[in-house]
């Protein structure tokens, strides 16, 4: 295993770990949670969730962050690796009755440093548009609605009832009042990328809606008439004389609709649901583009690439898997996690090409690219801010040398971060580097005894895990004591040692048939869901234990990456040679007990 230590080291929460690029250290003063700094009880709680946004502050520190815990949402300047957390001092702080904050989301277009617009999604299916800056609540979308009042009043006048009359009238107008779009929890919620009024909500539900910020949600249940239907999904629009929300339902597969990620450039939309399915639509059209199934469970989280040509989910699987854009096609999995994976996320700022041009079917511009999709484009987009990996037309077949860096956090309590290099990508031309010769592993056979694991390490030496210029690259073979990390109990039944693939009745009796149409056993070894041993296996190269609950945030920035816990505390871990805190490994300063 990539990871570094072994034994009892295993279990310690790590407050450092080494990467070819250096050392990543645990900032112990840049860390927010609530003032008190109390561990939050997080037992029944939706997941801490973390949403950042640039006000573009001419002082330079423009970096705001929102954070829930429980029923508390709390904003704040965020000073990074530059300087210390202020609590004392949040810019906006609300604590809700009767629902909590599940999700949230920043429109960066309209950012500045006299306002800002968030959407906060909550357990009891309401979206919020406020402003933490101004403190103000502009709008609620899919609040409660009830007509029986006014009903009741014009044939009864209130001034006339009776005390206890008046009570079971307000027992019957208590329950008279419904939510009339979605009453499921909300589960995501993002602006549409190069829009300052649309934006889209995804609920426990299956269904997703797309509201105008414009527009009301009405005084009625909305009808609606289907625009497009195909397997497993439909979208309807809605019918008014007057413009209102919602504009469009997606139903989405069985179950709920877990999280969905607009691609870089604003066109496609990758969702991830509890039926175990990856779909990925085209936005504008509607119109379904390719799938994937999960090796088992729920899909739980998805990401895509900074270029858009590859989709990284993970799930219930323990897995991570990676999915081409182009092909269609899984191309890789990861095993490095003992439950659920939580979150997935790529890092833009380590992904990078190298010498040489890229494979003749990745040439052309981007224009070319997306050629094929003839999509009406019914409002702005903005150019995506995310990197761009070069493009050139290649006549004379030299290798790339191509490294995608992507990062994973699940309920193990483990951040996991993964290099997908051109051995994965391109496996049909040569290197432009040397590699060894690696195995694929079944995924109920163990490695061959005595068989060293196969790393692909160029200018360092493998297993040099002390040394901060030592170099592991994703590998398609398990480390020797893979096998007995299988051994141990993971925290959920549901998880990958619990497979067996002789048998498929073990796995239907895993997978619920009312989850997916598709059955598991059917899926099972075709392009929507390849047999372990029909993709190469990666290994992570970091895997660390670095939170005593469950992780539930990864956001990689320009000069650190930002992880939280259901605890609720959002950690700041400095890039090499970023940190700049002269007490930031004092352990004094971490009431998260995260420091060993």
């Amino acid at each position: 295993m990539a990871a570094e230590g072994g034994g009892k080291e295993m279990n310690e929460i790590k407050t450092q770990f080494t990467t070819r690029e250096g050392v990543y250290k645990l900032l112990t003063h840049s860390e927010y949670s609530r003032p008190n700094r109390v561990p939050f009880n997080s037992q029944g709680s939706n997941p801490v969730k973390v949403s950042f946004v640039n006000v573009n502050d001419q002082s330079g520190n423009g970096d705001r962050i929102c954070f829930n815990v429980g029923r508390e949402l709390y904003f704040y300047i965020y000073k990074g690796v530059r300087k210390a957390a202020d609590l004392s001092k949040p810019i906006d702080k609300r604590i809700y009755k009767g629902t909590q904050p599940t999700c949230h989301d920043f429109n960066p277009l309209t950012a500045t440093a006299e306002s800002v617009s968030l959407l906060v999604g909550f357990s009891a299916g309401q979206v919020q548009l406020i402003d933490p800056i101004k403190k103000e609540t502009s709008k609620l979308f899919n609040e409660e609605v009830g007509s029986s009042y006014h009903c009741f009043e014009d044939n009864f006048p209130l001034a006339d009832l009776s005390p206890c009359f008046l009570l079971c009238f307000s027992f019957f107008l208590f329950f008279s009042f419904q939510r009339l779009i979605d009453k499921s929890r909300v589960t995501c919620v993002r602006w549409v990328p190069g829009s300052e009024s649309l934006f889209l909500v995804a609920h426990s539900s299956g269904s997703m809606y797309l509201y105008n910020v414009e527009n009301t949600c009405g005084t009625t249940a909305p009808h609606y008439q289907l625009l497009k239907q195909g397997e497993n999904y439909a979208v309807h629009t809605c019918k008014s004389k007057s413009a209102r929300n919602p504009l469009l339902r997606w139903t989405v597969g069985e179950g709920a609709l877990n999280e969905f990620a607009f691609s870089p450039d604003g066109k496609f939309l990758a969702c991830a649901s509890q039926d175990g399915f990856l779909r990925v639509f085209g936005f504008d059209a509607a119109e379904l583009h390719g799938t994937m199934k999960s090796y088992f469970g729920g899909l739980l989280c998805v990401c895509w690439s900074p270029d858009g040509r590859y989709i990284v989910a993970g799930g219930e699987d323990d897995l991570v898997t990676v999915w081409s854009f182009l092909d269609c096609r899984v191309i890789a999995r990861g095993h490095g996690h003992k439950s659920w994976v939580s979150v997935v996320a790529f890092d833009h700022c380590t992904t990078s090409v190298e010498d040489g041009d890229l494979p003749a079917e990745f040439s052309g511009s981007d224009e070319d690219f997306h050629e094929q999709n003839h999509f009406s484009a019914g409002r702005d987009r903005a150019n995506s801010s995310h990197s761009r990996l070069s493009k050139r037309n290649s006549t004379d077949s030299r290798p790339v040398s191509v490294t995608y860096r992507f990062g994973s956090v699940g309920q193990d309590t483990q951040l996991c971060l993964w290099d997908l290099t051109e051995d994965i990508l391109f496996p049909h031309l040569p290197l432009s580097r040397t590699r060894t010769h690696t195995n694929v592993m079944s995924a109920t056979s163990p490695p061959a005894t005595g068989q060293p694991p196969s790393t692909l390490t160029p200018n360092s030496n493998t297993g040099s895990s002390n040394s901060s210029s030592s170099t592991t690259f994703a590998t398609l073979s398990l480390h020797d004591s893979r096998k007995e990390r299988h051994e141990k109990d993971h925290k959920r039944n549901h998880s990958m040692g619990h497979i067996s693939s002789k048998s498929s009745d073990k796995l239907n009796q895993l997978s619920s048939s009312k989850m997916a149409k598709a059955d598991a056993a059917k899926t099972l070894g075709t392009t929507l869901c390849p047999r372990m041993e029909e993709v190469p296996l990666l290994e992570p190269l970091v895997c660390k234990k670095i939170a005593h609950e469950r992780l539930t945030v990864l956001i990689f920035l320009e000069d650190c990456l930002v992880t939280a816990c259901q605890e609720g505390f959002v950690c700041t871990w400095a890039r090499p040679g970023k940190g700049l805190l002269s007490s930031q490994n004092n352990p004094a300063n971490s009431p998260s007990g995260t420091v060993v």
